[in-house]
């Protein structure tokens, strides 16, 4: 992989640097936990904490520290795509806390794993509002280590979005275009086999802070030039309706014949 800015050096296969460095405190201390809480839910004596930990329908109930919390519970399944995650959180993680610091990287980390919670919860909250009855698990594509991912992937996206990164250890992708597929990947993993919409929508919400919070000048600046562009294109489409209707605009020549401009 090659960034540009930055010296060349041997990196690992999704970004992370293969320097045979020790990992940061940091960065092993958020894969111990992930790691921890992944194992216990496999323990009735423990398990039942957990779920209090994880966010879940029950936060509309009244368990608000799910919102703070549940970035840390790992969510449970197979031992090996868990290993996997953790690996590609290890590679990308140590570049993005290398390039933000300490501060900076647990500051992103945990306002847009919150914010996106926050907007998930009230995307549930709708859902259960208009089909109480319906069959979804929410919040299934930013449990635990999967929002972790995600902002930590959308962060490399945005700092080094020219690297180029080895998708599946096969495909050569440019980094920034990860910020749109982390998206796709929720939308075909999550959304569509487990409706889950509440999920999809903090993904999106954790991608976009993620990448504003990165930018020069913040979410407000970044959402302020999107909404600049969407009035030029509006502006500029309807100078070309304009335009078209005036050259088909039907001049009487002061007789039968017409002409048209």
């Amino acid at each position: 992989m090659r960034s540009p800015g930055f010296p060349q050096r041997r990196l690992g296969g999704f970004g992370g640097l293969g320097d045979g460095a020790p990992p940061p405190v940091d960065l092993g201390l958020l894969l111990g936990v992930l790691f921890v809480t992944f194992s216990l839910q496999f323990f009735e004596t423990t398990r039942g904490v957990l779920e209090l930990l994880a966010l879940s329908p029950a936060v509309l109930r009244g368990a608000l520290w799910q919102l703070v919390t549940y970035p840390f519970v790992a969510t449970p399944g197979s031992g090996f795509w868990f290993l996997l995650e953790l690996l590609i959180l290890y590679w990308f993680g140590r570049s993005v806390l290398s390039s933000l610091g300490r501060r900076r990287f647990w500051r992103l980390l945990l306002t847009s794993a919150g914010v996106a919670a926050v907007a998930a919860v009230a995307v549930e909250w709708i859902v259960l509002t208009i089909a109480p009855a319906s069959l979804h698990l929410p919040f299934v594509a930013m449990l635990g280590q999967r929002i972790v991912l995600t902002v930590v992937i959308a962060a490399f996206a945005t700092l080094h979005g020219e690297a180029t990164i080895l998708l599946l250890f096969v495909l050569p992708v440019r980094a920034r275009w990860f910020l749109w597929l982390e998206i796709l990947f929720a939308f075909v993993f999550f959304f569509l086999p487990y409706k889950d919409a509440a999920g999809l929508v903090g993904v999106c919400v954790a991608v976009f802070l993620t990448y504003a919070s990165l930018m020069p000048g913040g979410p407000r600046r970044v959402l302020r030039s999107w909404r600049r562009r969407l009035e030029e294109r509006i502006l500029r489409a309807r100078l070309d309706r304009m335009r078209r209707r005036r050259s088909f605009d039907v001049i009487d020549g002061g007789g039968d014949d017409r002409y048209i401009h």
